[in-house]
């Protein structure tokens, strides 16, 4: 059976993560969460007083990081580490949510993150989702979605996974949260999110989590089995 790369671009909070990598798990591939590796510089910079308009320690900080995705034997899932510590949880912070479009936006950064991200693609057999994959990462992926969905919903399912974390965020607050990020994403400079032109575009508003998987899951096999 052959192997395909499946890029899943998308907003935040539309599902991506949760869908690709249960994508990942039917297939048998390597899941990548690239949002995952921007949060991680991220509370690196936030830790170390990193100056994000300052190009000499920008480059140098990226010199010092490490960034490593290793099972948990007892979750089945990938978590990153950074410098040998497991930060999967507190990047999932809000802290980390309201400044990781300024640090992803950063040319440096994206650069050295999408040379790394293209590295681990080279043997086929990955779902990666992020803003970039299917335009800058792998332009040549076999299957790209661009997944979408009405703000307000993403929301809600923000909070929810925020309050399910014990952190209390209004949902105005949320909602600003994922506008400013919405627009720095679009806006930058260096691989802005949009839709690559060939990608298939998913609205998950109003379906069930198991209805995207299984729509993913559908474009996948019809790639892998059909030429």
């Amino acid at each position: 059976m052959k192997k395909i790369n499946i890029a899943i671009d998308g907003f935040s909070s539309c599902g991506k993560s949760s869908t690709a990598k249960i994508v990942a798990k039917n297939l048998g591939y390597s899941y990548i969460d690239t949002g995952a590796m921007y949060r991680a510089i991220t509370l690196y910079f936030i830790e170390h007083y990193i100056n994000f308009n300052d190009p000499k320690a920008i480059k140098d900080a990226l010199a010092k990081i490490e960034l490593r995705f290793i099972p948990n034997a007892q979750n089945n899932q990938s978590e990153i580490f950074l410098n040998g510590l497991n930060v999967e949880k507190e990047i999932r912070k809000m802290y980390i949510a309201e400044q990781v479009s300024e640090v992803a936006a950063i040319v440096e950064v994206r650069r050295n993150m999408v040379a790394q991200q293209q590295r681990m693609g080279k043997r086929k057999g990955v779902v990666m989702d992020g803003r970039d994959i299917g335009t800058m990462v792998f332009p040549d992926a076999e299957l790209k979605i661009f997944m979408t969905a009405d703000v307000r919903i993403r929301a809600e399912r923000r909070q929810k996974e925020l309050l399910e974390k014990n952190e209390m965020i209004e949902l105005h607050k949320v909602i600003e949260n994922l506008q400013h990020r919405d627009h720095i994403d679009t806006n930058r400079s260096e691989g802005p999110l949009r839709k690559a032109q060939n990608a298939l575009e998913l609205d998950t508003s109003y379906i069930t989590f198991d209805e995207q998987v299984d729509i993913i899951m559908g474009m996948a096999l019809s790639n892998i089995y059909l030429d």
